[in-house]
């Protein structure tokens, strides 16, 4: 069935993961703008899309540390 998610729980890693994996894709998308043409902008948002990342890092560990205290 297209368009079909399994429901997740809000503290569930699923979403977590699918953001990284947006996020990655951003920043590949961003790479072959920059090499194509180089513009500050361009490097303020892979800026950005990294700090992203990072934050995503933490929420992460976060809610395996979560899984693993209540196992």
């Amino acid at each position: 069935m297209s368009g079909y998610s399994a429901p997740t729980r809000e503290n569930d890693a699923v979403q977590t993961v699918r953001t990284i994996g947006r996020v990655a894709q951003m920043l590949i998308e961003l790479r072959d703008e920059y090499t194509e043409r180089r513009r500050e902008d361009t490097l303020q948002q892979i800026e950005q899309r990294l700090d992203d990342l990072v934050q995503l890092h933490a929420e992460l560990k976060q809610k395996i540390a979560e899984m693993h205290s209540g196992e």
